[in-house]
């Protein structure tokens, strides 16, 4: 059996926000699931206990299970600045292209930076446009300064540089020199947005890394952490047996995990 006490954790990618880069731990094996009749437990987990163990793939499969099985954008956000996971509350916006002078530029994005709280995770919902860098050094300092933990865009980024010597996660389309003033404006804020039809609510749970990004609705948040505690350390138990010679077929009749 596993410890049952959720600060026994596996260790994957760590994000150290602002001050310093991403530090990438060794993954700590254990040796068994966690019963999922330890479902009340889980509500224990914190955002940081799950940054330790959880990754995309793992939720992901998760909410494939409970019947979710588009919560996961099937569009290119890649890792634009370091590499880890990044697990936060979405703080939306909503993004439109212009093609005339804004009469207040910054308005709304500001009004959003400025009002991100610790955990968030600002959702740029761009719409795929690359007409500009949406998000900067300058507005992740001063996201980070209000707790903010990273950035995901349905669009274009710059200063990645800069971002990536301030260890600050952002996930985008790319990248574009382009400033945001009179090209594109946020048009909203705190309101469900969409990115390649995936629903991303304000305070929802989300998950970035490597592989992508996934969105866990509210009304399954608790199910759906319980059971991807569960999952990624069986997925521990199962990695074991194989490195030591068990045939995969065998160790999936076995656990019915792969």
């Amino acid at each position: 059996m596993i410890p049952t006490d959720p600060t026994s954790v596996s260790t994957r990618g760590v994000f150290r926000i602002c001050d310093g880069p991403v530090r990438i731990a060794r993954q700590e094996l254990c040796t068994g699931p966690l019963p999922f009749s330890h479902l009340m437990k889980m509500q224990s987990i914190s955002l940081e206990q799950m940054r330790l163990s959880f990754y995309s793939a793992v939720v992901c499969d998760v909410l494939d299970s409970l019947g979710f099985r588009h919560q996961s954008p099937c569009v290119p956000l890649r890792p634009l600045t370091v590499q880890g996971v990044l697990v936060g509350r979405c703080k939306t916006t909503l993004w439109a292209d212009q093609a005339h002078v804004d009469p207040k530029p910054y308005e709304l994005e500001l009004i959003a930076v400025d009002g991100c709280e610790p955990d968030d995770v600002l959702i740029g919902a761009a719409g795929g446009s690359m007409r500009s860098g949406i998000w900067g050094e300058l507005l992740s300092t001063a996201a980070c300064n209000r707790g903010c933990v990273g950035a995901i865009l349905d669009g274009a980024a710059r200063d990645t540089a800069a971002m990536r010597q301030m260890g600050f996660p952002v996930y985008g389309r790319g990248t574009c020199i382009y400033d945001s003033k009179d090209r594109q404006r946020v048009i909203d804020i705190d309101v469900p947005v969409e990115i390649d039809g995936v629903r991303f609510e304000p305070g929802n749970l989300v998950i970035a890394d490597d592989d992508g990004v996934v969105v866990i609705p509210r009304e399954v948040e608790l199910d759906a952490v319980a059971k991807a505690w569960e999952k990624v350390h069986a997925e521990n138990v199962v990695r074991d047996e194989i490195r030591a010679g068990a045939k995969a077929g065998d160790v999936f009749r076995k656990y019915g995990i792969l």
